[in-house]
Order: C-alpha cells, then sequence, then structure tokens
C-alpha cells in the first residue's frame, strides 16, 4: 500500500477525499429507493386485502424512524408498529398520522399520553384497561385497543383460557374501542417446526371463542416477515413486517421476494500508520503484527454499535477489497490491516456493512462473525452515528443525534 501522507495530496485526489466541514468521520447511508422497494414488494406479495404494518421499533432497527416513515407510507403501508409510547411519539412528532400499535408493555400511567396521541395499544391486562377506559372518559376521545393473545410464546398477552372473559371486561369499558386480536409466533423463521402450526390453531380457536360470544373484533393479524410467508394462509388482516422493509430475510425462506438491504455504515481512515513485525495493536495487545503492516485507524467502535466481538474477527472494506480487522474493537474507535488494499489517503473511505465494488458485507454474515442475528447488528447502531438518507444517489436529508437537522451532505 501506497501511503499519501500530505493535505494536499488528499484533497486534489478529488471530492471522495475532501475534509469534512461537520459532523463525524463515520455514518450510515439509508437508501429510500430500497425501503420503498422493499415495501411495495411486501404489499404485492400480501395482496390488496390485507394491511402491511411497518414495524419502526427500535430506531427502525437502526435505520431512523423520522428518515423513513413517510417513505413507508407513500409505498404502501398503513400502519406502524413500535414497542413502547417514546417510539409513538416519535412518529407522531414526524408528521405521521396513521395508526400506531404499540406492540410491547403499556404502564397505566401513559394511558393519557396514549388517548392524546390517538395510539392503539396491545392490551393484555385489566388494570390498563381501566386506565385506558379513565382517560378516554377525561379527554373525550375513545381509547384504542388490539386484544393481544398468547397462544405459546410464553411472553406478553392473555392466555386463551382466560381470553374470553378479559375480553368481556373490556367490551363493557365504553372509553375502549377493540380493534383487532393478534398474536405473536415463536419460530415463523424456522416453519420445520411444529410450534408456529400450534400456535395459529390456538389462535383460530381462540378466535372461534370470542366469535360465539360476539366478542370477536373486526381484524385479526397474527405473522411477522418470516411467517408471512411460511404461513400464507394465514396472513388475515394484517401483517406486521420488520426485518424485510430494510432488505433482510430472516430465514432463507424460497417465496420471499428479492429485497434491496437499505443501510450502508462508512467511517472515514483517520490515520495511516507502518508497523515493524512485532508492534502491538489496540487494548492488551490482542494483536501483533506478524510482518511490515499498513494499518488504518477508524473512528468508529462499540459504542456506535460496531460490537467488541469483532475484535480480531470482523473485516471492512476499503478500494474495493476485504481487509482484516485488528486488536480490538475500542469504544469509539478500531483499526483495520490494508496492507494488501492498494494505494490509500487518510480521509479514504472504509465500509463496515454495504457494498464497495464487487465486494458486500451484510448484516447477516456480520452477525456471524459476532455469533447472534442481523436484527441485533442492525439494532445495535447508536443514535450518535449521522444518517443520510439518500434517493437515486443523492442525499436527500440529514439526521444527526434521531433529529433531521438539514438537506445538507458536503460535510460527509
Amino acid at each position: 500500500m501506497a501511503i499519501a501522507n500530505s493535505q494536499s495530496s488528499r484533497i486534489s485526489a478529488g471530492p471522495e477525499r475532501e475534509p469534512q466541514r461537520r459532523g463525524r468521520a463515520c455514518w450510515a447511508e439509508i437508501d429510500l429507493g430500497a425501503i420503498a422497494f422493499n415495501c411495495q414488494a411486501l404489499c404485492r406479495e400480501i395482496g390488496p386485502s390485507t394491511e402491511l404494518m411497518a414495524v419502526v421499533k427500535a430506531n427502525a432497527y437502526g435505520h431512523g424512524i423520522s428518515g423513513i416513515a413517510e417513505t413507508l407510507v407513500t409505498a404502501g403501508a398503513s400502519r406502524f408498529g413500535v414497542a413502547c409510547v417514546e417510539e409513538a411519539v416519535e412518529l407522531r412528532t414526524a408528521g405521521v398520522d396513521a395508526p400506531i400499535l404499540v406492540l410491547g408493555y403499556v404502564p397505566p400511567w401513559e394511558a393519557d399520553r396514549v388517548v392524546r396521541l390517538d395510539l392503539t395499544v396491545a392490551l393484555a391486562t385489566r388494570e390498563l384497561a381501566v386506565a385506558l377506559d379513565a382517560a378516554a372518559r377525561r379527554i373525550g376521545r375513545r381509547a384504542l385497543a388490539h386484544l393481544k393473545i398468547d397462544t405459546g410464546m410464553s411472553r406478553f398477552g392473555v392466555l386463551s383460557s382466560e381470553l374470553v372473559p378479559f375480553a368481556g371486561v373490556v367490551a363493557a369499558l365504553s372509553g375502549i374501542e377493540v380493534e383487532a386480536v393478534f398474536t405473536h409466533l415463536a419460530t415463523a423463521d424456522e416453519p420445520e417446526l411444529p410450534l408456529a402450526s400450534e400456535q395459529l390453531r390456538e389462535f383460530d380457536r381462540a378466535c372461534a371463542d370470542l366469535a360465539r360470544h360476539g366478542l370477536m373484533p373486526p381484524k385479526r393479524h397474527a405473522l411477522n416477515s418470516a411467517g408471512a410467508f411460511s404461513f400464507p394462509e394465514a396472513r388475515f388482516d394484517i401483517v406486521r413486517s420488520g426485518l424485510m422493509l430494510y432488505g433482510l430475510s430472516p430465514a432463507p425462506i424460497p417465496s420471499v421476494p428479492p429485497l434491496r438491504p437499505a443501510l450502508t455504515l462508512r467511517a472515514r481512515i483517520a490515520r495511516l500508520r507502518r508497523l515493524e513485525p512485532g508492534t502491538c495493536v489496540g487494548y492488551g495487545c490482542a494483536f501483533r503484527a506478524g510482518r511490515p503492516t499498513d494499518l488504518a485507524l477508524l473512528p468508529i467502535g462499540y459504542a456506535d454499535g460496531l460490537s467488541r466481538a469483532l475484535s480480531n474477527r470482523g473485516a471492512a472494506l476499503v478500494n474495493g477489497r476485504r481487509v482484516p480487522m485488528v486488536g480490538r474493537i475500542s469504544m469509539d474507535q478500531c483499526t483495520i490491516d490494508v496492507t494488501d488494499a492498494g494505494p490509500l489517503a487518510e480521509g479514504d473511505v472504509a465500509t463496515l456493512l454495504g457494498s464497495d465494488g464487487d465486494e458486500t458485507i451484510d448484516a447477516v454474515e456480520m452477525a456471524g462473525w459476532r455469533d447472534t442475528i442481523p436484527y441485533e447488528v442492525l439494532t445495535s447502531l447508536s443514535i450518535r452515528i449521522p444518517r443520510l438518507y439518500t434517493r437515486d444517489r443523492h442525499t436527500v436529508t440529514v439526521a444527526e443525534n434521531g433529529a433531521i437537522v438539514n438537506n445538507d451532505s458536503s460535510s460527509y
């Protein structure tokens, strides 16, 4: 590798090497065209009689709620799903007026905020039902709810054996409108296992019990991204899609349509250094150069979501070539061996997730290095990483610390 040491050589090499005027030297690029493509593909697959709920919990799986919400609505999503009230607040603040279902636990003290923001809750406790009813009476607006049934996940939800009495209690509360009933499958991405099919049969029995007692809501839903393709006969009224919206399939299911990963993670080289054989790198001297080694420092670390588990295991892309991560990932920086990467200068770009030339590193591959799942890879990305939202390769919006700040991408 040839290292260019002078500032003038970096600037003269082209716009990709211009120094930043503001902002961090690491960022995520979110392709809004890919988000729209994936959303439209899923809408076509599930058909016009089934609504698509876009699940945007955990900061839209690391992609940024505020930056992608409008694109999802335009592309066909009619509802949103979040994990907590705070995420719903972010959607409402971004101007989203579509229905929002809070899929996770909502404590009773959030009832007023839920009603004022016109949110829908996953309802499974009498305490929350009573609080919602009281809030609805105070505010003068009905509280919206989907009854959540635990059909075998053993997490949140009403057991089937307790469903009819619970639904009867809720029906007697005039301040609550129950729009739907739903469940969640434990093994939707492993359809060869029997549990998901057993859960769907239990869900059918529970819905039939509600219908016999005149308590069945207008809608029902049971499937996430994987379930929509593993069990297409159970798509019902709504499908809840998360990971597939962002361009990844949770399992190798043959019927899943082509998808486009939306997120690319990059960082600029902050320092280039030639190491002599035997030189230590990073905390604990976890890597020692075994040859004359060209080392590049990247200003991104585990506080940004680049897991410490990638130490001496991960890779990056530089000049269209794979290069290994060496030494331990630090809180705010990491190092890569660029000896075989060709000519480089400080300020050049390394890709941690995404494509460079003919090479690609996706969240599935990175998850393998970390012994985890792609969900964790994406949702781990810190809010302090700037997000650049692009369309047709042009940046249209920039978010810093989760907030849309401007439409100027010249800093990155």
